[in-house]
């Protein structure tokens, strides 16, 4: 059966209904006039009846014959019609709906209509109806309504979902209430699976709503099996019950897709993909890109996909009407990009269309100056490319060598660049239906033009491929419609760019051409047939002009084109030949051939073989390795699947070690794949018991030794696998966690590599030349290219990142090959990731991108630390020729210089830091930027002020700056105290005193991670003596409060021992060494993975022992209590959420680790070698959530470094438990910091964490973990304050102003719409703090703000009211015409051809506000606002105006 509907929407005029019969040679053709353009025109599926839908009258016409002749709908009152919906799976059927309770049906085509009544009125969406595909089931029918309590703008709406399974001949039974959309799971052809017959999803909320409105977290995907009448099943998508937020529900091809927003607190409008091929299994649609190929909402579309992937176009920069194409593995899950710049328009459609029938072949646009047009505003040049192997490569169009009057073109075709085949697709379509492409097999037209892009529609020319593609024939000067008939024996055209009075056509597959005058003019609108292409005739819908009216002609009219006379033989047997459908060079797609039966060229005969679908054959290839993906388990690396582990065997199959068994060679035929003989790669293999994952219980490793040092190691973000650099400059991957490892490229010489910052699965290795390797697939495959330049060796890092994974700068050398005199570092910056390289500046020491993850600034503005004098050798500058800071927009075309004289820059979450040199105060300054162009002066304390001290930085993450200031002198050792800033690091404050730091400007300074505001210091206790002596004392210090407060560790009670520690007395604490001692940096005291985990090594007395004297400790509670685990210093590492922890000795050679299950209570020995080896590290995935480690160290006979792979998976094979309704059953318990503690509340809120009990023995695994429980707000106490500008804490914990110095001036701006602005006080509320009400130390005495709230209530109440009900009003007629306000998502057609226009053959995102008619007029207003209010003359956020704009001297710009 076909279903190539066809339908539009046109502006509506006013005439009534003609009928004019014509007779001519040529095609005969029938003249129908109607008053208005039709909404819907279409045809019922291999039948010669169509449907007029007139909207603008509410009539529906029939014509049972082809279009020559037409009736009003028999059966359906006069102006009543507001949509038609046809059948897809039954061609007799088809519905009016009305804009009330009364509808019609026709179950005969649309010869009568009977009425039925439905309790509630249809909602507003495209689509109201949603039917079953069994065609026993045909009278399975879903009707989404609307229903309201009372009337007008105070009614309360919702939709509800009703079913019917006599197609409306019984009553209709309500489904489900609350809900957004209802779809049969058997609803499309393509989706095949076991699930009930019966089975139905619904998109819906899971209570109801007293105002009409709901919150999108209450929205879930819904599943029955009996119509919800017992089966009521929450779908919860593999993740439980954190499956919320469910936008829509769609069926795409084999795929049904679930579209969820992420709900987590830390989301930033990322969305989220769930899919199954069964609808058991539901798995996340994982990108390449973790960070930059982010769902947001209007910011992806999922494209016209296949049976085997699922294509989606991403849109990676913000504002931008530029996507990516991305496609899917066999099962939807995993996605590799497929192509950069898509052109997509500001709805969402993108220009990508698949060949109708035809495996693999696809055509797209993209936009070739894309950098222009992201960096300035320019206008996109379009050009298009076309695929034959499903997205993995793509190519130009070659153009034809002459134009259509046979003369040659105007560029060399040979030259790809500049004379290339473009075409207009998706985004702006001229016609009915799919763009490109019908079911005639091959057959392919389009409008375009020949160049370097594509040209404006009206300088384009028409043309014609009839090899699916491959090759392109110009057929007609000027654009036209085309369409294809009688399985493209028939090709019609008619001009698009003006009123002409002749239709064109060819018998011959386009060889020649013939006119046919209709003998009056026209300006053509669309032009369509059968849906299948197999009929004769044609319709063309046209208006004319009121001078080219004749005889009573209409200004609408409908020509029925009938092409059977033109040809008198049916064509035989001979006059077909087999047509393979693909080039030879990619003939083979999922192990087979495919071929159409096909009329040939120069057989003058007519196919007829009306409604009849044209049949693919299939011949079935040999075997290839593109035939294979990886077997479970596996990963792929390159061309090869290597296991994730031991491999799991069943019960019983290895009794004895020394046994073989037989196992999967790690490959597996994908799915749906034909082939046949060839290459066999999924033939088991022999292996040995001792390689299969071992009995529950059993601990195993591996042991891999290298041949020279380890210097360098890192693991992909979010992977198992990691890389390592070793002394021989050779590289070294491992996919497994280090079970196996493999040199890359063992020909070079690798220098360094860097894992992009963002973009987790990106990584690039650095050579000695200039030639580079790269990965954008986490290390599956190795690319390599060429930098501009070798690598810079003046110690500058060589690559740099951008949240727009394909944007990086090369900082290389230039001229440096001996010893030449103008030697210097030169920054090239790149948009395609490497491909093509930009020059950005010379004689340079640092170039970066200002844009950074929390650092909102102009994505193309790049700042460098540039030279002032561009001459000479850069390794021989002295002080004078100093540094500057330039910044550039437009990819640094349009730069400026910022500062003089910088000692340099760095970025810390939301802030740029720039140090700058006063050189004629001889004095240091600190500039602060939250935008990257607008800066403000640090202010600090009295004597603290950086012009005479050094400092370091320290992170960011509760929206204030940390900074460690020395304030030692030289020789003594170095110590100083830690500052902090407001919440946007304009002035300082003082924290704590004395804080230890290095000769390499490393300071004992840590946040514990996953806890906000706690942090770990060592302070040196004697500064007196250690500045004479130059021997520091240490002891640790901890804050609860984000450094509003220090105070010591309490000590355990007695050691791991069970004995008494010898301190007694108040100055016996517990110190611990911190990160000035620590070779690893990324060994850090807690874990992202379990909160409130801590280790560490240290010693219980008035101060730290050294580190060899020291032993190692935990704490399950962030630091307020502390028990010693082991004696001597430990090497630790987190595993599963820690639910394992692993030690090694770290003070002598070992010949085992010690383990343990339940957080330290217990520990087990593992002895994994009879030689001892010095461990120097311990690593795991850096999410600390697999059970595998790796031991890094070295044999003491040897410098060579020794891998150690220890996996603890089959400790136990229990899955944790994790139930919120009944957390008394589950493995899992609530806690909060403030359990241990005073204060019941940190930074203004009480926060409760999921974690697993500790003597749960189960494994975690990657399930998701909830979200932080906030149970409340708390009234504000004093630890929610701290000092003002100026002031210290005195010895009574009191804020009191320097002495010598001023306070800040008061704010009595009202900036945001306060009653009452305060008068300064001695206390601020830290930055990071939500409390509310309570003591409140930071307000003095209360003004009355001026102006706002001057004004009464009424008056307030006038002026916002009256607006509103304007946009109100707007606003639902907006949602009544659109049906887009419930989040509803354009669906590919569920038929094989498409119910409506190609135009909609895509899924795309919707945006989401509110839901409901209640909320609208705010739907309208926040879509408009966000989209053009926010976009000022710069396009980017400024440094805010905050309480301390007068300290920065910043003007409000808005």
């Amino acid at each position: 059966m076909v279903q190539r509907h066809r339908t539009c929407s046109f502006l509506l005029l006013l005439f009534l209904p003609f009928l004019l019969l014509v007779a001519a040679d040529g095609p005969d053709f029938t003249i129908s006039s109607f008053n208005n353009l039709p909404a819907r025109l279409f045809f019922f599926d291999d039948t010669d009846t169509v449907i007029y839908h007139d909207a603008q009258e509410g009539n529906v016409y029939v014509s049972q014959d082809e279009g020559k002749s037409w009736s009003l709908a028999d059966g359906v009152p006069s102006g009543k019609a507001m949509m038609v919906i046809e059948h897809p799976f039954d061609n007799n059927y088809a519905f009016v709906l009305t804009n009330g309770k009364t509808h019609y049906r026709t179950d005969n085509r649309g010869k009568t209509w009977r009425s039925f009544d439905m309790p509630v009125e249809p909602s507003l969406v495209l689509r109201p109806l949603s039917f079953h595909a069994d065609p026993k089931k045909y009278g399975y029918i879903l009707y989404q309504g609307t229903s309201c309590d009372g009337a007008g703008w105070g009614a309360i709406c919702h939709d509800e979902t009703w079913y019917t399974k006599e197609a409306f001949g019984d009553d209709a039974k309500k489904l489900l209430s609350e809900t957004s959309r209802c779809q049969f799971a058997h609803s499309s052809k393509d989706f095949k699976h076991d699930a009930h017959d019966d089975h139905i999803y619904c998109v819906a909320f899971d209570k109801t709503s007293t105002t009409g409105s709901h919150s999108i977290g209450s929205s879930r995907l819904f599943s029955s099996t009996d119509f919800f009448a017992t089966d009521n099943k929450v779908e919860d998508l593999g993740i439980g019950k954190n499956a919320k937020g469910v936008i829509a529900f769609a069926i795409v091809s084999k795929f049904a897709v679930v579209a969820m927003k992420d709900m987590s607190p830390s989301n930033n409008g990322e969305m989220l993909l769930y899919v199954t091929v069964d609808t058991k299994q539901w798995a996340k649609a994982q990108f390449p890109h973790a960070s930059s190929a982010q769902l947001r909402e209007n910011a992806y579309t999922i494209v016209e996909s296949t049976t085997h992937s699922l294509g989606v176009d991403v849109v990676l920069q913000d504002r931008s009407s530029i996507g990516t194409l991305f496609v899917s593995n066999s099962n939807g899950t995993y996605f590799v990009e497929s192509l950069k710049d898509t052109n997509r328009n500001d709805f969402g459609f993108v220009d990508f269309e698949k060949i109708y029938g035809i495996d693999g072949i696809g055509l797209a646009n993209v936009v070739s100056n894309a950098q222009e047009v992201e960096g300035r505003g320019a206008p996109k040049q379009i050009r298009t490319l076309i695929t034959f192997d499903d997205g993995s490569s793509w190519g130009r169009l070659k153009p034809p060598t002459v134009d259509s009057e046979g003369k040659r073109i105007h560029c060399n075709p040979d030259d790809a660049d500049k004379c290339s085949l473009h075409l207009y697709s998706v985004t702006s379509p001229h016609n009915f239906g799919r763009i490109f492409s019908s079911p005639a097999p091959g057959f392919v037209m389009a409008v375009g033009s020949i160049g370097e892009s594509l040209r404006a529609y009206e300088e384009c020319d028409t043309f014609l491929s009839i090899d699916a593609g491959n090759s392109w024939k110009m057929v007609r000067k000027d654009a036209h419609k085309y369409e294809f008939g009688d399985k493209g024996s028939i090709l019609v055209i008619v001009n698009d760019e003006e009123g002409v009075d002749k239709v064109r056509y060819s018998l011959d597959l386009g060889k020649t051409w013939n006119h046919h005058d209709l003998g009056f003019k026209f300006r053509a609108r669309a032009l369509i047939t059968l849906p299948d292409s197999t009929s004769q005739k044609f319709l063309l819908l046209a208006s004319v002009a009121r001078r080219d009216q004749k005889d009573g002609m209409g200004r609408v009219v409908v020509v029925a084109l009938d092409f059977s006379s033109t040809r008198q033989r049916k064509c035989e047997e001979k006059d077909f030949e087999r047509w393979y459908a693909r080039p030879a060079t990619s003939e083979c797609l999922m192990g087979h051939k495919q071929w159409y039966r096909r009329r040939k060229t120069n057989s003058y005969c007519y196919v007829g073989e009306k409604f009849q679908d044209p049949v693919e054959h299939e011949e079935d290839c040999e075997c290839t390795a593109e035939d294979y993906e990886c077997d479970y388990n596996y990963i792929r690396r390159g061309s090869k699947c290597e296991p994730a582990g031991p491999e799991p065997v069943p019960p019983g199959v290895c009794a004895d070690v020394n046994q073989e068994y037989e196992g999967s060679s790690g490959y597996r035929k994908i799915p749906g794949n034909t082939c046949t003989g060839g290459l066999a790669l999924d033939k088991p293999v022999r292996k040995k018991c001792s390689q299969a994952q071992p009995k529950e219980g059993d601990v195993v490793h591996q042991t891999f030794e290298f041949q020279a040092g380890l210097v360098q190691h890192a693991y992909f973000k979010k992977s198992t696998t990691i890389l390592a650099r070793l002394t021989d400059y050779s590289v070294w991957q491992s996919s497994n966690e280090g079970y196996t490892w493999n040199q890359l490229f063992s020909d070079r010489r690798f220098l360094a590599f860097y894992h992009h910052k963002y973009s987790h699965d990106r990584a690039y290795l650095i050579t000695d030349s200039n030639s580079f390797f790269y990965t954008v697939d986490g290390g599956q495959k190795w690319h390599e290219r060429h930098a501009p330049t070798p690598p810079n060796s003046f110690g500058v890092q060589v690559l740099r990142f951008h949240p727009s994974s394909d944007l990086i700068i090369w900082t290389g050398n230039r001229d440096c090959s001996g010893s030449t005199a103008t030697c210097h570092a030169e920054a090239q910056y790149s948009r395609d990731n490497g491909a093509n390289w930009h020059m950005v500046d010379g004689y340079v020491r640092n170039c970066a991108w200002a844009k950074d993850a929390e650092l909102d600034t102009d994505p193309n503005y790049i700042i460098c630390e540039s030279y002032r004098d561009k001459k000479g050798s850069q390794r021989l500058f002295q002080d004078d020729n100093p540094l500057e800071l330039i910044g550039g927009t437009n990819f640094y075309a349009k730069k400026q210089k910022i500062f003089e004289n910088v000692v340099g820059f760095a970025k810390f979450s939301e802030f740029l830091v720039v140090a700058q040199l006063l050189p004629r105060e001889h004095s240091l300054d600190l500039q602060v930027s939250l935008d990257g162009s607008h800066f403000a002066a640090g202010r600090f304390p009295p004597s603290m002020h950086p012009e005479t001290h050094a400092y370091t930085v320290l992170e960011s993450s509760t929206k204030a700056l940390f900074l460690h200031m020395t304030m030692s002198e030289p020789p003594a050792p170095y110590w100083g105290s830690i500052l902090k800033s407001n919440s946007n690091g304009t002035y300082f404050g003082l924290s704590v005193n004395n804080v230890n730091r290095d000769d390499r400007g490393y300071v004992d300074f840590e946040k514990l991670i996953g806890l906000d505001g706690i942090a770990l210091i060592n302070v040196v206790s004697n500064p007196v003596d250690a500045a004479i002596s130059g021997h520091k004392k240490l002891q640790t210090r901890i804050t609860h409060n984000d450094g509003s407060t220090w105070k010591p560790l309490d000590p355990p009670k007695q050691d791991s021992l069970g004995r008494d520690y010898d301190c007694k007395d108040t100055k016996c604490a517990l110190h611990i060494h911190g990160y000035t001692e620590r070779l690893d940096p990324r060994a850090t005291y807690s874990t992202p993975s379990i909160v409130g985990l801590v280790m560490a090594v240290g010693s219980v007395g008035d101060s730290l022992l050294p580190y060899t004297e020291s032993d190692t400790f935990i704490s399950r509670d962030a630091g307020f209590t502390w028990e010693e685990v082991h004696k001597d210093a430990h090497l630790w590492e987190f595993g599963d959420s820690g639910s394992i922890l692993i030690m090694a000795n770290d003070e002598e050679p070992i010949d085992h680790v010690l383990f343990s299950t339940d957080e330290g209570s217990n520990w087990r020995e593992y002895q994994f070698t009879k030689e001892k080896i010095r461990v120097k590290s311990i690593v795991t995935v850096p999410s600390d959530t697999s059970r595998r480690f790796i031991l890094i160290g070295f044999y003491p006979r040897s410098t060579n470094t020794v891998i150690v792979h220890i996996d603890f998976s089959a400790l136990t094979s229990r899955k944790c438990n994790l139930d919120i309704h009944d957390p008394n059953t589950d493995d899992f318990e609530l806690w909060s910091p403030s359990e241990e503690r005073n204060e019941r509340c940190l930074f203004g809120r009480q926060t409760l964490y999921h974690r697993r009990n500790r003597q749960a023995n189960c494994v975690v695994g990657n399930q998701p973990k909830l979200e932080d429980k906030v149970v409340s707000n708390c009234p504000c106490a004093k630890v929610d304050f701290e000092c003002e500008f100026n002031h210290v804490k005195d010895e009574n914990d009191e804020c009191v102003l320097v002495p010598g110095t001023t306070p800040l001036p008061p704010d009595d701006s009202c900036r945001n719409g306060e009653e009452y602005w305060y008068e300064r006080t001695a206390y601020r509320q830290i930055p990071y703090s939500t409390c509310e009400g309570g003591v409140r130390l930071d307000h003095g005495k209360g003004h009355q703000c001026p102006g706002f709230k001057a004004h009464s209530g009424f008056f307030w109440f006038v002026i916002f009211t009256l607006p509103f009900a304007i946009v109100g009003l707007l606003a639902y007629s907006f949602w009544r015409r659109s049906g887009l306000a419930r989040g509803t998502i354009r669906l590919p057609s569920e038929g094989p051809y498409g119910h409506d226009s190609g135009i909609l053959a895509t899924l795309a995102s919707v945006p989401w506000f509110l839901v409901g008619i209640a909320g609208i007029a705010w739907e309208w207003v926040a879509s408009r606002f966000d989209t053009y209010a926010m976009r000022s003359s710069r396009g980017y956020r400024n440094l805010p105006v905050d309480e301390d704009a007068q300290v920065l001297r910043f003007e409000d710009e808005e």
